[in-house]
């Protein structure tokens, strides 16, 4: 597995695509945060408050992450090397481990300088410092773990397709169903003023939750339930590959 993922971590990091996926994520949030107006500058609000940040990154890692992971088995099958890695001894579980993990470092090191907003809104606070920590860590969790959601979405949607853009469109749709659709379907009251729950199954329910700063199990459970299923699905997919070739 450390064998793929030094491969997949090189790959990002031996070409412009590391560096620009970091570049293009803190760019495009510094300017909705601190240039733009709209609901999303943390000026605009009045309060020292990096909430806007956390409610902006979601629909960024919709298309970014996507961008990212499109090409962990699409390129193989583009490059002929597919076949090659499913008959190593390297097994499919390492296999999709190495591809998964490479992709969601890149996802925390865009993260990472980001601690800079939080710097930045520690000393715009009167008194510096008048912000709600609890909160702000809570988030930082929730970001990493739907991050791996996407990023285990991703991988799977890379194994359809030779084609990258395939693979990414596939991606977006799947990662925009699992965050909104649930909660959109639980607001449509569909059955009467009982949703039985529906919000609960998509990934907005549980970031939000566990954003408020109180870490539940039931939300980490959630989480590493929906990454582990969709890796699992990844499996099935490169095992259905094999038997066809």
């Amino acid at each position: 597995m450390l064998a793929i993922l030094n491969k997949e971590i090189n790959s990002f990091f031996s070409s412009p695509i590391g560096y620009l996926v970091i570049g293009i994520f803190l760019v495009v949030c510094g300017l909705f945060l601190f240039v733009f107006t709209g609901d999303y500058n943390i000026l605009d609000n009045g309060f020292a408050d990096v909430k806007p940040f956390f409610n902006l990154a979601p629909w960024i890692f919709i298309f970014l992450i996507p961008a990212i992971t499109m090409k962990s088995f699409s390129e193989e099958k583009r490059q002929g090397t597919m076949e090659l890695l499913l008959t190593r001894p390297i097994g499919f579980t390492q296999l999709i481990l190495g591809k998964y993990f490479g992709a969601l470092i890149l996802v925390i090191l865009a993260i990472l300088p980001s601690i800079l907003y939080v710097i930045t809104i520690h000393q715009l606070g009167k008194p510096a410092g008048n912000f709600d920590l609890g909160a702000t860590l809570g988030s930082y969790l929730g970001l990493i773990f739907l991050a791996g959601c996407y990023t285990a979405i991703g991988i799977f949607a890379s194994s359809f397709s030779q084609n990258q853009i395939i693979s990414f469109i596939i991606a977006v749709f799947l990662c925009f169903l699992s965050f909104f659709a649930f909660e959109g379907l639980g607001n449509l009251d569909l059955f009467g003023n009982t949703n039985y729950g529906i919000e609960y199954l998509g990934i907005s329910f549980h970031y939000q939750s566990i954003s408020r700063g109180v870490i539940d199990t039931r939300d980490i459970i959630y989480f590493l339930s929906f990454i582990v299923l969709f890796l699992k699905l990844t499996q099935i997919r490169l095992i259905s590959i094999q038997k066809k070739s």
